[in-house]
């Protein structure tokens, strides 16, 4: 005799404090044969895409989460049979199915799972009036879905409150694109932030960075020969690794009780994927990195990034981030806003020839440097404008006096 095991089948645990998923889509059914390590269930955040694989092999019992939920880590989303195996489906005549004996109805509605209890119960339907397509006739989610929209008119449509916003008109002569799960996380991640989490203030700097140019055009083919590509977002990684050092309280966490102070500086990097959004990468314990260290870790998770290869663990457990917009032309942008539940983010403004005032052994010339503007947004609920000055300052000084053999 067999025996069986009922295993959970759970939402990845280990992301960042209040990262939620959302189930995009289950790739299997109540009752379908498993194996594991098999892909059961894709999940999305407004950061990465993952799949959620059987933990073992058997029967995919009772699916706890609808498509379009939002899950917790750790959520319970569905339960396996381990051991169990699928009986072959009995052919049968439509008319031989209306002909089952009331015995037959009540033992398939029996094996309803929770969330086609829900669906019929909140459209108040008869199981027996809707034909299954899963094994044995059960009926499975799309099968009272599909019944559920056959059967709508416009009539019978729920006007919506008074209270809900309008949709806007579509004006003639457009296009309409629907937004993907990816651009509604981010839509919703920076309203949270901005409106009703940190209150934002920006300072805006500017840097010299002729020093870590010259720098990098005397290096850079000694880097590629050990093939790592050294760009300048490389070097803001480290001077922002000195600068925490000098103001550990900007690589922190919010909570009402006091700040979390944390040890390691986890650097996060804006990525954008052209028009499908922004990405945040991070480099784990940057401080522990030298240049080439660092440049090497940003190369390869800016690959993977722009192939869709990113993992969960690649952008998780973030403390800081930069964007550096300047190298899609912007000068300046403000406010940058902070990726919660952080308590700052770094701007890189886009580089330029500027005429500048150098006063060199008391005597006063215009030189033409390489400068760019840098900016700090801040939760001014952790910071105040002098420990986001102490930390550009910092920041400045290093960019500026960049020694010629720092490696």
């Amino acid at each position: 005799m067999t025996t069986l095991t009922r295993i959970d089948v759970k939402a990845p645990e280990g992301q960042d404090e209040g990262t939620r998923s959302r189930v995009a889509r289950w790739l299997k059914q109540p009752g379908d044969q498993v194996t594991i390590h098999e892909p059961l269930v894709e999940l999305e955040t407004d950061k990465v895409a993952m799949e959620v694989s059987a933990p073992a092999s058997g029967i995919l019992g009772d699916i706890l989460v609808a498509e379009g939920t939002d899950v917790d880590p750790g959520t319970l989303l569905a339960r396996i049979d381990s051991g169990a195996v699928a009986a072959p489906a009995k052919a049968e005549t439509h008319a031989a199915a209306t002909d089952k004996p009331i015995a037959a109805q009540a033992e398939r509605s029996q094996k309803l799972s929770p969330l086609v209890r829900r669906l019929l119960s909140l459209h108040d339907l008869d199981p027996a009036a809707i034909e299954g397509t899963g094994i044995g006739g059960r009926l499975r989610r799309d099968d009272v879905l599909g019944y559920v929209k056959g059967r709508e008119t416009p009539t019978a449509k729920a006007a919506p409150k008074a209270i809900a916003k309008p949709p806007l008109a579509r004006s003639a002569g457009t296009s309409f694109v629907p937004h993907d799960n990816m651009r509604q996380r981010i839509a919703a991640h920076m309203v949270e932030s901005l409106l009703h989490t940190a209150p934002h203030v920006t300072s805006v700097f500017e840097a010299d960075f002729s020093r870590i140019i010259a720098h990098r055009k005397r290096h850079k083919d000694t880097f590629a020969q050990q093939g790592v590509k050294l760009t300048l977002t490389a070097y803001f990684v480290a001077a922002c690794c000195d600068a925490i050092a000098a103001v550990p309280t900007v690589n922190s966490r919010y909570h009402d009780d006091g700040l979390e102070l944390f040890h390691d500086a986890n650097i996060g990097v804006g990525t954008a994927l052209e028009d499908k959004g922004l990405i945040v990468p991070v480099i784990q314990r940057a401080q522990t990195l030298n240049l080439l260290g660092i440049a090497g870790q940003l190369q390869a998770l800016t690959d993977k990034a722009r192939t869709g290869k990113l993992e969960p663990q690649d952008v998780r457990g973030g403390t800081f981030t930069i964007s550096n917009h300047g190298v899609s032309g912007s000068l300046l942008a403000t406010p940058i806003i902070i990726n919660q539940p952080q308590s700052a983010i770094l701007g890189i403004g886009k580089l330029e020839k500027r005429l500048t005032v150098v006063t060199q052994d008391g005597q006063d010339s215009i030189q033409i440097r390489q400068k760019a503007y840098v900016t700090l947004t801040i939760d001014h609920r952790v910071l105040d404008g002098y420990q986001t000055n102490s930390f550009l300052t910092r920041l400045v000084e290093v960019i500026e006096s960049w020694p010629e053999d720092k490696l």
